[in-house]
């Protein structure tokens, strides 16, 4: 039987280990949306973290285990920053327009270091088979999918005509991903373009 001492050694060990985990995810999704997912390691972590290599090993196993957190840990941030935030606003057209501000905010601040972490890994993957790729399509699948929610809700409440969602919702998609790369460029305009696309698209 386990005494009370050693149930809160068990507790403060793993509350450590999971602030370790959380501060690797956050430089891994910083380092990737730099330099790819490929470029992740458990070498160059341990040196940007000060952690050491055995450490982080012990945690992820392997390089594919270590990529699959990292994008976990993007998903998990990106709804935060740009999903659940528009919640408050009404289904349609309300809540549309607020994701689309909160993914402006979200790319230009930026949220991650090399701006946005699906315009920055998906075409390292997109030809690659396998459960990276299928990761990142999947999270791709979600955002999608909630553009094009939107976007039924407001056809449906007569706030704009008769659309093909999930078409408007990959204009809209492509736009924002561009406007990424604009963004990383420093093109001053790319905000500006972005609202009156996405307008051009409702109307």
């Amino acid at each position: 039987m386990q005494s009370a001492g050693d149930a809160q050694i068990t507790d403060k060990r793993l509350l450590r280990g999971a602030k370790t985990r959380q501060l690797v995810l956050r430089q891994a999704v910083d380092l990737a949306s730099l330099e790819g997912l490929g470029g992740l390691s458990f070498g160059r972590l341990a040196t940007d973290t000060g952690l050491s290599k055995a450490g982080i090993q012990t945690l992820f196993r392997t390089k594919e285990a270590l990529q699959l957190a990292t994008i976990d840990q993007a998903r998990r941030l990106f709804i935060d920053a740009v999903i659940r935030p528009a919640g408050p606003k009404p289904h349609g057209l309300p809540r549309l327009r607020e994701i689309v501000e909160r993914w402006i905010v979200y790319s230009a601040t930026p949220l991650f270091a090399g701006g946005c972490f699906w315009t920055a890994t998906l075409a390292e993957f997109d030809s690659v088979p396998g459960p990276i790729r299928d990761a990142l399509v999947a999270a791709k699948g979600e955002w999608l999918a909630a553009l094009a929610d939107e976007l039924r809700h407001a056809a449906a409440a007569g706030e704009i005509g008769a659309l093909d969602a999930d078409l408007v919702a990959f204009q809209i998609d492509a736009v924002l991903s561009s406007a990424n790369t604009a963004m990383r460029c420093g093109d001053p305009a790319a905000v500006d373009r972005i609202r009156r696309s996405v307008e051009s698209f409702l109307a």
